[in-house]
């Protein structure tokens, strides 16, 4: 039985895509292409370029292709841009949600991998964050997810659905084979904008508040490594597909890096300045937030194998070739694989 994978050209969808692959698992790749990469998937793999807003187009791929599972990425990401534009995530996100929800139900699929997020907790009250903590989201971004995820609850109450939706903490790093990494001309994420920085692509870090009540008082986080994240689906597809009940699971390495540990370590690693400036901090944004992910190993066999020390290597070679290869513009390099945005 085949594995639907939704924004599989994306930055998470396709290392989890590739890990599928070497477990030797029937896949289709999907996506609309918007943000994504269609060399992100590798040839050979079935590929349709269909939106999950088309739920009649999600069914039928589901149809032909026999789907099982889907595990489900499609979704826009970045916290800022959401709070600027909001339509476009409630779109995308919640309702893109509900539609394929509506297509898998038509083909008679009924098993949901739902690529979530730690955001959903916003402020945290206690640390680690397990999953029983409260749910405030303090952006728009965040709102989508929880909003999705409640969706996906009903659907286990009116139509049986089973599901695992897996609420990550912060996705960085690239391949260990250095053949697929992230998109730093779109990302919002740090560490791809440190290394930004520091190979002279940008101005400039801007590090968000250094008032934060924290040991250098810059904000702290969880960070995980994108396979690691990509062998945590592969595991609740298993989980899922051997009948266990549907779960709310966190992913994280139970360890925070300050903003300043994470570019002092990048500097150490390259040899390099990162150039960086402290400007207010963002409204909402936590000062320490780190997961629990006992109830990922007691369910799913899953804990993170690599820490900080591996994302900023993989990450700095990845972005260092792709920098070289272009003569330092910001397309990428004709691997086979491109970067992407989830």
């Amino acid at each position: 039985m085949t594995i639907l994978v939704t924004g599989a050209a994306g930055y998470i969808g396709s290392h989890t895509l590739r890990e599928l692959l070497r477990s030797n698992r029937p896949v289709v790749a999907i996506d609309s292409l918007v943000r994504g990469n269609r060399l992100n998937v590798p040839v050979g793999v079935p590929f349709e370029e269909v939106d999950v807003c088309e739920s009649k187009g999600i069914a039928d791929v589901c149809r032909r292709h026999d789907v099982e599972t889907v595990v489900h990425f499609a979704a826009y990401k970045s916290a800022g841009e959401s709070m600027e534009r909001p339509d476009l995530y409630w779109h995308n996100n919640v309702y893109g949600t509900a539609r394929l929800l509506e297509g898998m139900l038509e083909a008679g699929v009924k098993k949901l991998v739902f690529s979530s997020s730690a955001a959903v907790y916003g402020n945290p009250e206690r640390l680690p964050i397990d999953e029983n903590a409260i749910i405030r989201p303090e952006n728009v971004y965040a709102e989508t997810k929880a909003m999705a995820e409640r969706l996906i609850s009903w659907y286990h109450v009116t139509h049986d659905l089973g599901w695992v939706s897996l609420r990550y903490f912060n996705a960085a790093g690239a391949s260990l084979d250095g053949s697929l990494g992230e998109d730093w001309s779109r990302t919002t994420n740090l560490i791809p904008l440190i290394m930004k920085a520091a190979l002279g692509e940008s101005g400039p870090l801007r590090v968000l508040g250094r008032d934060y009540p924290t040991f250098d008082g810059t904000g702290i986080r969880d960070f995980v490594h994108v396979e690691d994240l990509a062998s945590a689906h592969v595991a609740a597809i298993d989980y899922l597909q051997a009948g266990g009940k549907s779960s709310t699971l966190n992913l994280g390495t139970g360890k925070g890096h300050s903003v300043l540990e994470v570019l002092r370590a990048v500097e150490d690693l390259s040899g390099l300045p990162v150039p960086h400036e402290f400007v207010a901090r963002r409204p909402g944004d936590p000062a320490v937030i780190y997961a629990d992910s006992r109830l990922a190993q007691s369910q799913l066999g899953w804990q993170a194998r690599y820490g900080l020390d591996q994302i900023i290597e993989t990450a700095y070679r990845w972005h260092s070739k792709t920098r070289d290869l272009d003569g330092g513009a910001k397309s990428t390099p004709d691997t086979g694989a491109r970067p992407a945005t989830r």
